[in-house]
């Protein structure tokens, strides 16, 4: 099965920590967060990786031709790298539509973010994905709260009310059916919706 690592958006949110540079290839400790993805995916046996870049992807492409190799020797006769341009402002389900041709073969193949990292059990994952016959199976965490609250009453705290997790969100790992590529028409598709 082929891993797909949407690797091509502009990192808005973070930008200021970036230091010029896409969001996959931000460190973590001593090596770029898409690397922490592909090391933790290939523990599943998912060693067949398509890379969508968009946004400064020319700096994916140079990591994976001179600096990976001569890092990481082991992984590069053992993994299948195909990197791919899908666009500066192309959406999410426009990148999937765009290596659709990459993907037919297979009839599922897994989904995440160039920053997503978890400890999700992607066999598990997968084996859901099987079992309910889904177009897509996407993982979904609590979304954590930024703040406590502190009710106070006449200058003084009368009770902390902790942070609250009751909204789920995207958790990154998904498994999808190449049925979706009916609902694919365009770049400004977006995967989500």
């Amino acid at each position: 099965m082929k891993l797909v690592i949407l690797a091509g958006g502009k990192g808005l949110r973070i930008s200021d920590v970036l230091n010029n540079k896409p969001k996959p290839l931000c460190k973590i400790g001593d090596i770029p967060m898409i690397l922490h993805i592909m090391f933790y995916y290939s523990k599943f046996g998912i060693k067949d990786f398509i890379i969508c870049t968009g946004y400064k992807g020319l700096l994916i492409n140079k990591f994976f031709k001179k600096y990976f190799p001569k890092k990481f020797k082991k992984e590069l006769n053992q993994w299948k790298i195909k990197i791919i341009n899908t666009g500066l402002n192309t959406n999410t389900g426009g990148r999937i539509l765009k290596i659709k041709k990459n993907l037919e073969k297979d009839n599922n193949f897994l989904l995440t973010y160039g920053d997503a990292l978890s400890d999700v059990d992607i066999n598990s994952l997968i084996k859901l994905h099987d079992q309910k016959r889904a177009y897509a199976t996407i993982t979904v965490v609590k979304k954590p709260e930024r703040y406590g609250k502190v009710k106070i009453t006449k200058n003084k705290i009368e009770k902390f009310d902790e942070k609250t997790n009751k909204i789920l969100i995207n958790g990154g790992f998904m498994v999808v059916s190449s049925k979706i590529f009916k609902y694919l028409k365009n770049n400004n598709d977006i995967f989500e919706k």
